[in-house]
């Protein structure tokens, strides 16, 4: 299946920096809570992620990471996940977060 560049643009993925991050022991797979500020008319979103075999709540908060911003929220358990944080596997299959090598203004677009 190939995607229509109209398509693409249709998914607005952007940079955030973690403001706040804590344990999510609620979830059926080990996970953190994240509020992530995108600035400007996105603001502060919140998600949970399954990302505790690379980090902790400690060490994502101040972390730029990039997400989809524009898809309806989700509830996981009694969290309303706003945002899809993206990642990649590792060798073992854990999510490595995907963030801008160098530091960039929040809510910039990916393009």
């Amino acid at each position: 299946m190939s995607l229509d560049f109209d398509d693409f643009l249709k998914v607005d993925i952007r940079v955030g920096r973690v403001t706040r991050a804590e344990p999510f022991p609620e979830a059926r797979k080990p996970a953190i809570k994240m509020w992530i500020d995108f600035g400007g008319d996105i603001g502060e979103r919140k998600t949970s992620a399954q990302v505790t075999a690379h980090y902790s709540p400690e060490t994502l908060i101040g972390r730029q990471v990039v997400a989809v911003v524009n898809f309806a929220p989700r509830q996981i358990g009694k969290f309303m996940s706003e945002v899809l944080v993206l990642g990649l596997p590792d060798a073992d299959g854990e999510v490595v977060l995907l963030s801008p090598d160098q530091p960039v203004p929040e809510g910039g677009r990916m393009h």
